[in-house]
């Protein structure tokens, strides 16, 4: 399983890091994604990488804000987003699918899901 960890309520343009601690499995075999939902909104593609050959894509929204990283030995992926607005205001989930099935947007593609946690930026 996945535990997304890190939000809070913080002021447009100040930073937070998202953490997904993962259980039972390796993150280093799986693709890791981050998806969003703000409140009377579906819920949006973020950012994703694939850990083994470093491919990665960001939504345009996030570009040059948001950067992912990892910690193998606490297979664990960070999501640190910086000079935030009151639009990214939303629940972060993070997801997880395996390498092999090849790096993709599409939510329904992720097998593991955290439950989420609450992102707030005041303006």
């Amino acid at each position: 399983q996945l535990q997304a960890s890190g939000g809070g309520l913080v002021q447009t343009g100040g930073s937070l890091r998202l953490s997904c601690t993962a259980s039972g499995f390796t993150l280093r075999w799986y693709a890791t994604g981050w998806f969003r939902q703000a409140p009377g909104k579906e819920r949006e593609f973020v950012t994703a990488i694939n850990w083994s050959g470093g491919k990665s894509y960001y939504a345009d929204s996030v570009k040059g804000r948001f950067t992912l990283s990892r910690d193998t030995a606490k297979n664990t992926v960070y999501l640190q987003m910086s000079s935030l607005k009151p639009e990214d205001t939303a629940v972060y989930y993070c997801a997880a699918l395996p390498i092999i099935a090849g790096l993709t947007v599409k939510e329904d593609r992720y097998i593991f899901w955290g439950r989420g946690t609450q992102v707030t930026v005041s303006s």
